[in-house]
This record gives C-alpha cells, sequence and structure tokens, in this order.
C-alpha cells in the first residue's frame, strides 16, 4: 500500500446518459464529438491507458493490450453538476437535488443578498455565460461598483467584479456572506462562486482567483473516512472547494492544469501511503464552456504530453483512477456542462488488466480507494481495485 490517486479531468465525458433529454443534452459525447470535429485526435499515451477501448473515438484505436483497465461510469445522482458528481465519485448517492433558477434568482433572495451583504445594488440576475455577461455589463459595472449576479444551468449563485472595483478580499467576503447567511436552509444551491475580473471596456478577462464556496457534503466521504482512520488526504486544486475544505489532511493550489501536473509529480515523490485527489479544470472552464473545441484538444494534448513521467514516477503499489465529474461538449451549442457517461481508466505498474465495463455509479471509485487502503466502509458503489 502506498498512493492511491483519483485524478479528475474536469468535463471529459464519453456519451450521453440514457436520461441525457431530460436535461436537453442529447447527442452529447464530449471526446467522441471532439475527435469527429477535428478529424481525429492524436494521444498516444492517452489510447495506451485504454482510453480508445472505452468509446469509439475518431484517431484513437481501441488497443489489444492497454495498460490500464478501462470502461464507463454512470451517475446516478441528478442534475450535472461538479459538486454532485465529485461527492458521488467520493462514495456518495446524493438523492435529492439542488434548487436551480433559470430565470434568475427570485427577489426575496435578491432582498436578503442586499440587505447582508451592504451591497447598494446589482446587475445582471439571469442565467448566462460567464464571459458574456463581463462583456455586457462590465462597463455598467465599473460605473456603479455593483456586483455581477448570474447562474447557470447548474445550480451556482456566480457573483463577477472587476478586481479593481471590488479587491479580491471584498468579494470573497461577499461570497461567504451569501452561502452562510443567505442561501441557507431550505434552500439547496450547491455554490456560491466568486467570478473576478480584470481588464478595461471591450477586454474584459477573468482572472484565475475564482474561488467556490460549496455546501458540505451530506454524509460521510472517502476523504472523511480516511482521515478518521488517520490516513493522509491530499486534495489538489477545486477539490477543496467542493468538498468544503472537510476530511482534508494537506491543502494544495492550483489555479490550471500546468500547475495540478506539477502538483501532481511533486506529491507523488513527497508523500506516501495517501489519497491524492486532484481535479483539472482547464478543459471545463476554459475550453468546454466557451466552445472552444481545438482548445480542448490541446488541453487533452498537454496532458498526454504529461503522462510518461508521471506513471513512470509512481511506485509499484500505487494505484490511480483517471476519470471525469460530468461532460461539456464543446461542439454542443450549450455553453453548459452535459449529462454523459464518464471515463474510467485505473492503472497500476504491472497490475492485470480488465474491462471494466459500464459502472453503474461514480460511487465504486471512492468503494476502490477505500478497500485500497483496507478501510472498513458503508459507502455507495463496488469495488473494482482486484477486478
Amino acid at each position: 500500500m502506498n498512493n492511491f490517486f483519483i485524478i479528475v479531468l474536469d468535463g471529459v465525458g464519453v456519451g450521453e446518459l440514457p436520461d441525457a433529454s431530460l436535461y436537453s443534452d442529447n447527442g452529447s459525447n464530449t471526446l467522441g464529438n471532439i475527435a469527429r470535429e477535428l478529424n481525429g485526435l492524436h494521444l498516444p499515451n492517452f489510447q495506451n491507458l485504454g482510453i480508445g477501448n472505452v468509446i469509439p473515438i475518431k484517431g484513437l484505436d481501441s488497443i489489444a493490450n492497454p495498460i490500464a483497465s478501462y470502461g464507463k461510469m454512470c451517475e446516478l445522482s441528478k442534475g450535472k453538476d461538479s459538486t454532485t458528481g465529485h461527492w458521488e465519485i467520493s462514495g456518495l448517492f446524493v438523492d435529492t437535488d439542488f434548487d436551480y433558477f433559470p430565470n434568475g434568482f427570485p427577489e426575496n433572495i435578491i432582498d436578503k443578498f442586499l440587505q447582508t451583504t451592504g451591497c447598494k445594488g446589482f446587475l445582471g440576475n439571469k442565467a448566462a455565460s460567464g464571459t458574456e455577461i463581463i462583456k455586457e455589463l462590465g462597463d455598467e459595472h465599473v460605473k456603479t461598483g455593483f456586483p455581477i449576479i448570474y447562474t447557470s444551468a447548474d445550480s451556482v449563485f456566480q457573483i463577477a467584479a472587476h478586481q479593481e472595483v471590488i479587491p479580491l478580499e471584498k468579494l470573497y467576503e461577499i461570497c461567504n456572506k451569501t452561502r452562510n447567511k443567505v442561501l441557507i436552509d431550505p434552500l439547496k444551491v450547491g455554490r456560491v462562486i466568486a467570478r473576478p475580473f480584470l481588464g478595461n471596456s471591450g477586454s474584459y478577462e477573468r482572472t484565475v482567483y475564482r474561488k467556490d464556496y460549496s455546501l458540505d457534503p451530506p454524509s460521510e466521504t472517502v476523504l472523511d473516512l480516511l482521515t478518521k482512520n488517520k490516513i493522509n488526504t491530499v486534495a489538489i486544486g477545486k477539490i477543496n472547494d467542493l468538498f468544503n475544505y472537510r476530511g482534508i489532511s494537506v491543502e494544495v493550489k492550483s489555479k490550471s492544469n500546468r500547475e495540478g501536473f506539477e502538483q501532481l509529480i511533486k506529491a507523488s515523490k513527497e508523500y506516501h501511503s495517501s489519497l491524492i485527489f486532484i481535479n483539472l479544470v482547464d478543459f471545463d472552464v476554459y475550453y468546454g464552456h466557451r466552445n472552444d473545441v481545438e482548445g480542448f484538444a490541446n488541453a487533452l494534448k498537454e496532458l498526454d504530453n504529461f503522462l510518461p513521467e508521471f506513471l513512470e514516477n509512481l511506485h509499484q503499489s500505487d494505484r490511480v483512477i483517471f476519470t471525469a465529474d460530468h461532460g461539456n461538449d464543446p461542439t454542443t451549442p450549450s455553453t453548459d456542462h452535459s449529462r454523459e457517461y464518464v471515463p474510467v481508466l485505473y492503472f497500476g505498474k504491472n497490475k492485470p488488466v480488465t474491462n471494466l465495463g459500464i459502472r453503474n455509479t461514480f460511487s465504486d471509485v471512492g468503494k476502490t480507494a477505500a478497500e485500497y487502503f483496507n478501510v472498513k466502509n458503508v459507502l455507495k458503489g463496488t469495488s473494482f481495485l482486484n477486478e
């Protein structure tokens, strides 16, 4: 027993789930559609792991001897949000859905927001793309100082502000009050998200200082379980926010895939007998939500280039799971997440390889991690540790 890695490729789905029509996601297939649109993908290291064995992907053939066990997983929880996706990966089944506000937040919530935060006004209050709404309302925000409020198809209350108008710490304070004093029971809003930006009229750009304020997971996750059993848990990047910092021994900051790669190499050398849990954000944040097909493909190439160094550096007893939390198909008109199966690639040096098939729930990942550390648990799912 050494380290167990859970690597979440944010938004990298592999085809619509049977209930995708309920979310207007018919035809979504993030990896498959990107490959089709670009007339094939060239990701030799990812292919060697067995990604082409999961589903047909143009340019990524199914191979006879992949080095990882392979399959795909179905999401049992409702929705297609990062929070529910990660919570299910951690061994939960979230049987109640979050609240959504496709027409903006009702007057009573906005009034409470203004009263609690001390803001003198607001802009927006509608479902919108984050990059588009700062183009639309950025000038008015700079002129008035009012924060821009918006949501999406996910259960999120997003607050955008120019860092020179509302400084970061003030924006974080506003978000914290919104999370803990405005959006309280019986409301169930998955995340409050600080969305700072910089720039001038016509060229506003979001910065890397986004911060998520999540709800606590509703029951014990694999992170809680391992921490309780004095097993080190290392969370890198967005993982910290999504679990509201619960069950985490070591918090590591990371704002991009490149930083994430660096932290993974560092963690593989520095920690032992630890769960190392990371989200690689760029696929979703910069490319899926912006319908940038080529950017998404280039991010996949960067991952592919990183894989040899990472895998070579692993201990013989290390285990790695590559998966995702939802889809985010950049080839569809929507800029929101998509309700998709996610891949599961399970690697260990000299570990026997098998077809893991279609897993009934993302929770199989958390269950497998718990079994790796030989910890008794009542997590959902079925372990594939020794399949």
